[in-house]
């Protein structure tokens, strides 16, 4: 009987334990439906994009075919429209701005993080980080009425003159100087992207184990053989992603840039030239443009951009991929 009893007590406990886990097991299954949801949405968002993009863009694409994107010419007057002269400013301008960014952002990381004074980190940090929050149009508008004169009255002639006869880098710094052009836009565009490189790196470079770079002075390390063989190699994923943000708001920039490139549709050598890149057209010509045609080049111009920062996120995630894949074989 006693023993009765005690199975009847395992019983009813057992029974007010699995009644109390009942909600939340209801709770846990509708925090996992409404995740799941969240997330079918943004694919849905995106795939809603790609539709509108691709039915916008397709009287463009029916009239000129794949020849549109190795065509530089663009005249709305006679219905002749291609991709070929935004897409060279665009690509030319972001590898400048990340030619520049980059190794400033680099430089701005390491002594924030291993030179700076301790009463000095925090008021740098906080500066680089306010340079992210400024808006476009306003570098933009310092672009043109303050940096352009300058660079064309103190910066381009320089170039010119030490630059301009050397072989074959000779054609990319000849021009006239009026300080407008691919250059000034890849300048701008690199201010704009340091304040993100440069956070991103300083914040994986601070997850650095004190103990590994400790560890490398006491055996007579310099700081750039830290840096190099300790702080890098472990980094090196974020520094990377850090490099990809850049990239992405470079390749998407407009008002900044729309200010300063020209908007020119033709490509040439100089990168003192005026130019234009994709951002800038769709911002400048987006409002008038009434004709299918000439709309459907916009908007295929856009698909473009869209299509381009996909290839960057997903050439970033290949590479983070692989790069994670050989430290796990090394460990």
């Amino acid at each position: 009987m006693e023993d009765a009893d005690q199975g009847r007590e395992r019983q009813g406990g057992l029974e007010l334990i699995i009644g109390a886990r009942s909600p939340r097991r209801w709770q846990d299954a509708l925090f996992r439906r409404t995740t799941q949801l969240f997330a079918a949405l943004v694919l849905a968002l995106l795939l809603s994009i790609i539709v509108a993009l691709a039915i916008a863009a397709a009287p463009a694409l029916q009239a000129f075919g794949l020849g549109f994107f190795v065509t530089d010419a663009w005249n709305p007057v006679t219905k002749q429209f291609g991709a070929l002269a935004p897409l060279y400013g665009t690509a030319v301008t972001s590898v400048i701005a990340l030619l520049i960014g980059v190794p400033v952002s680099f430089g701005i990381a390491l002594f924030l993080t291993e030179m700076c004074p301790v009463a000095l980190k925090r008021p740098l940090g906080t500066a680089v980080e306010l340079l992210a929050a400024i808006p476009s149009i306003i570098y933009g508008m310092w672009g043109l009425f303050v940096f352009a004169p300058f660079f064309a009255d103190h910066v381009q002639p320089v170039l010119q003159r030490f630059l301009g006869e050397l072989w074959l880098v000779g054609p990319l710094f000849q021009g006239a100087a009026n300080g407008l052009g691919i250059l000034t836009a890849g300048i701008i565009l690199a201010v704009m992207v340091i304040p993100f490189i440069a956070s991103v790196m300083r914040d994986v470079f601070e997850v650095v184990p004190p103990v590994l770079k400790e560890s490398a002075y006491g055996i007579g390390c310099t700081t750039w053989e830290v840096v190099r063989n300790i702080v890098l190699p472990y980094t090196r994923i974020g520094v990377i992603g850090g490099i990809m943000l850049g990239l992405g708001r470079a390749l998407g920039e407009t008002m900044a840039v729309t200010f300063v490139i020209g908007n020119a549709y033709r490509i040439r050598a100089s990168l003192f030239e005026p130019g234009n890149s994709i951002a800038s057209a769709l911002a400048n010509e987006f409002n008038e443009a009434a004709d299918p045609v000439h709309r459907g080049a916009l908007m295929s111009l856009g698909l473009v951009l869209f299509v381009l920062t996909v290839i960057v996120l997903a050439a970033s995630r290949f590479l983070i991929a692989r790069l994670s894949l050989g430290e796990g074989r090394q460990t």
